[in-house]
């Protein structure tokens, strides 16, 4: 591992100072991703500033929305009676994101911000454009069941490994934060990037700004949300394929729906052809055949990862059904 600096800073202003006069400085909260990419050699900050100090690990509503600090524990927010109650997607998300004691570490802003599972990233023997931009994508034409069907390109298909960001997604959840220029607020959809040429710069953010936390609105869809997560096995692991959902019905038709994908793209995935599929009409099995139909219209399957075309449509039918009341 590299030699780096270590700053602990109590204010958010004088963290953000840090990392934004420092090209190389990196912002480290809960430790659970940062560290072991550094041990890795995938990263090396030369400075690395402790934001686990600052005070923003509340949890609650404030006029109509659900605010959730950056630092606030993974384990304490999925353990929220509020969350539990009006958010279920997102207590589910977090549950099945990690094991206990992750999630009694990690924090909300550093899963808003983990990297990529892809193993040709975390191998720093092989090429990548994520991590050596114009070295290669090997993964394109290489072992890639765990890979992108929809969102990649010509650069990269690495997954985007966050439940968490899938979960606010379908919640409509808009992300606070704090850089050299100022505060922000970026709706979700805004927030990440798609790879196109340079799938290096995954977030919207600036060097040196730092998130601050996370805002949901209240709503019935939130009330009415189910996270499903399918993987290799039942302990710790990353989705194969993944589906938050809400939706809200009335005398039978589906009169709202919200729908996020994992495991499939390589940012969290919105379906709103999907959606569309749903809204207006009752769930029935047509209609939720043809919201699959939709999901998958213009997916790219790769060599060995073509099964999940199938898989995410059965785990859509899965949830719908579940929330429908017809299981």
């Amino acid at each position: 591992m590299k030699l780096f600096d270590y700053a602990r800073s109590s204010r958010a202003t004088d963290a953000v100072r840090l990392v934004a006069g420092h090209p190389g400085g990196a912002f480290i909260g809960g430790g659970t991703e940062l560290t072991n990419l550094m041990k890795d050699g995938v990263l090396a900050p030369d400075l690395v500033v402790d934001v686990s100090a600052l005070a923003l690990a509340d949890i609650g509503v404030r006029r109509d929305r659900l605010h959730i600090g950056a630092t606030a524990r993974m384990g304490d927010v999925a353990d929220h009676p509020v969350v539990r109650k009006q958010f279920p997607v997102l207590s589910e998300a977090l549950l099945a994101s990690a094991s206990p004691q992750i999630r009694n570490r990690a924090t909300i802003g550093g899963n808003l911000m983990q990297r990529t599972r892809c193993w040709y990233y975390r191998d720093i023997g092989s090429p990548c454009n994520k991590r050596e931009p114009g070295s290669g994508c090997p993964a394109i034409e290489g072992q890639n069941r765990w890979h992108a069907i929809h969102g990649g390109s010509d650069h990269c298909i690495a997954v985007h490994p966050s439940d968490l960001a899938v979960a606010l997604t379908a919640l409509d959840a808009t992300v606070l934060t704090l850089g050299p220029d100022g505060r922000r607020s970026i709706p979700i959809g805004d927030f990440y990037r798609l790879p196109d040429t340079a799938p290096d710069r995954e977030t919207v953010l600036r060097h040196g700004e730092l998130i601050t936390g996370v805002e949901i609105p209240e709503s019935g869809l939130a009330a009415g949300s189910r996270y499903l997560k399918l993987r290799d096995r039942a302990s710790f692991e990353f989705a194969v394929v993944s589906v938050a959902a809400a939706l809200t019905q009335a005398g039978g038709v589906v009169t709202d729906v919200r729908l996020a994908f994992g495991g499939i793209a390589t940012r969290p995935w919105r379906s709103k052809g999907a959606e569309a599929a749903l809204r207006g009409r009752p769930l029935t099995q047509a209609t939720i055949t043809a919201a699959g139909k939709a999901l998958v219209e213009r997916a790219q399957p790769r060599e060995h990862n073509a099964f999940k075309v199938e898989l995410v449509q059965r785990a859509l039918a899965d949830i719908l059904e579940d929330l429908g009341g017809r299981k």
